[in-house]
């Protein structure tokens, strides 16, 4: 029997820790696992809590509003710290790179209690991009006891910097168990948030909101949007807009009032996955979405100059576009031209996963042989 205390606090990380946790409670004979969120986002965290139907047994409640990255990073610590202490768990599982991960890390390791990393060696080999979750999930990778890689190529990673091979494990990433899950969920198209979309065009969906990208970068994204909806009749852009106000004003005033331009309030994940399953093709700075589109068979350009998730560039699934307006406006319309690229594109092997990374990762804290996940495998 082994304890499990599964620490995450963004909607991200509950999005792909989700399934692990699903996971672990299907062996109560031989896991004891808990679940304490930090609530480092704090709507966007609930949602995908009754989502999966995931109760947390603890809850530390720790957003503030404006809060600095030094002051969540404190309140981590803090609160926390008795946490562990009173719980004592054999493992503490952590997911990704947020400043949530980087301060359990440490909290773990102050208590000698074993770290476990999911989604482990992403790299863009640029401390200050992205900012700060290159760092964040460094000093994971510093502290972590076992590694459970998304890829080989973040193996590959990981070896680099030193790590031993036989505390990589690779797993597929759970983010791609999340969307299969999701994506078989029944919606209703016709309420919600989505009821105004017109289905019949070719919807772009676009998510645009990183740090690096406020000023300049996200007022030419906004541009090339405006001139991309301008051009074609059949297009329709679909845009979840941030709430960080660095997001909402540039592009609440730049394509507020475009009739082929539909601005909407931050999506739930379950809307999210069916508006993404239903998109001809995507724009993102999300690091998760570069993941979870192809997955569906949707083109990916990608809204940054670099990517630590250089996989799906390799597999030609994702395309790094940065943030020139010029250079947007022409792969988008390369793709919405061309059927033959855009085919090239939709139908490139997904090389994130299989939908059983949880499998795989819950297997291997029970010691079993687990068979490393590949990017041929299919699902």
């Amino acid at each position: 029997m082994i304890k499990v205390l599964s620490v995450f606090g963004t909607r991200p990380e509950a999005i792909k820790m989700a399934p692990v946790v699903k996971e672990l409670q299907k062996h109560p004979a031989d896991i004891v696992s808990r679940v304490c969120v930090t609530a480092q986002h704090r709507e966007m965290l609930d949602q995908v809590l009754e989502l999966f139907d995931i109760a947390p047994d603890y809850d530390l409640d720790l957003m503030r509003d404006d809060q600095s990255l030094s002051e969540i990073t404190a309140r981590v610590f803090t609160d926390l710290d008795p946490v562990i202490a009173a719980e004592q768990p054999d493992w503490v599982l952590v997911q990704g790179d947020t400043t949530t991960v980087m301060a359990a890390s440490l909290v773990a390791f102050y208590h000698q209690v074993k770290l476990g990393h999911v989604e482990a060696g992403l790299r863009t080999g640029d401390k200050w991009q992205p900012f700060p979750e290159e760092v964040n999930r460094k000093v994971a990778g510093v502290v972590a006891d076992a590694h459970f890689a998304p890829t080989t190529t973040a193996e590959d990673n990981l070896l680099y910097e030193g790590v031993t091979p036989e505390a990589i494990h690779v797993t597929g990433n759970s983010v791609i168990d999340a969307l299969f899950m999701t994506a078989e969920m029944d919606y209703d198209l016709a309420s919600g948030p989505l009821a105004e979309i017109p289905w019949e065009k070719h919807l772009i969906l676009v998510t645009a909101h990183r740090r690096e990208n406020h000023g300049q970068p996200l007022e030419n994204v906004c541009a090339a949007l405006l001139e991309i909806a301008e051009q074609y009749d059949d297009v329709h852009v679909v845009y979840p807009v941030h709430l960080n106000p660095n997001v909402q004003e540039p592009v609440h005033r730049l394509l507020g009032d475009h009739d082929q331009i539909t601005l909407l309030p931050p999506l739930d994940y379950l809307p999210l996955v069916q508006l993404m399953k239903r998109s001809h093709l995507v724009l993102t700075d999300s690091g998760g979405i570069q993941e979870e589109a192809p997955g569906l068979g949707k083109p990916v350009l990608v809204l940054r100059d670099v990517t630590e998730r250089p996989e799906a560039v390799e597999a030609g699934t994702v395309q790094l576009v940065g943030t020139d307006r010029e250079r947007i406006v022409r792969e988008a319309t390369a793709l919405l031209d061309d059927d033959g690229a855009y085919q090239q594109m939709a139908q490139a092997v997904n090389p994130y996963g299989d939908g059983r990374a949880a499998q795989r990762i819950v297997g291997s804290l029970l010691g079993e042989r687990v068979v490393p996940f590949r990017p041929t495998d299919r699902r």
